[in-house]
């Protein structure tokens, strides 16, 4: 399954490159969740290669995931890819692009869960809202850290 979204955040590229990829930033936007950085880069800045074990609630289960920068094309591009966790396939890639004095960050996530026809169902039915609530406040909060950084 694969969800998009886009949103256009008033700051430089560069800003917006980096802010996606804060682990200091991603913790406190995902608090309501328990987020945890357990292993690899648990702050600061992720880059090329490099990998982070998040632990979290979701849907009323803790789970860990770890996720490796698969590419990194700085400033208009970088790819999370699971290699360690829950699903049979999750894979993040992240898009700026310059709008202006602004920039589109384009958030791609391309997700299945295991179990075959379940999974699929699921999926389709809990797990793709899920994502995009999570995936749409990251995005407001990153343009909201631009805000409270800039002023």
């Amino acid at each position: 399954m694969r969800i998009e979204i886009q949103t256009l955040i008033h700051a430089p590229l560069e800003t917006c490159f980096d802010l996606a990829r804060d682990i200091d930033l991603h913790l406190r936007t995902m608090a309501n969740t328990g987020e945890k950085a357990i292993a690899g880069v648990t702050a600061g800045l992720i880059g090329a290669g490099q990998e982070v074990t998040w632990e979290a609630w979701h849907l009323g289960i803790r789970h860990r995931m770890t996720v490796q920068i698969v590419e990194f094309g700085p400033p208009h591009a970088f790819r999370d890819r699971m290699v360690r966790g829950p699903f049979r396939r999750f894979d993040h890639l992240h898009r700026f692009q310059r709008r202006g004095d602004a920039t589109l960050m384009i958030d791609t996530i391309e997700f299945a869960s295991p179990y075959g026809p379940i999974g699929w169902l699921f999926d389709r039915l809990v797990l793709a809202r899920h994502l995009r609530r999570l995936l749409t406040a990251r995005a407001q909060a990153i343009g909201a850290e631009v805000v409270r950084t800039s002023v």
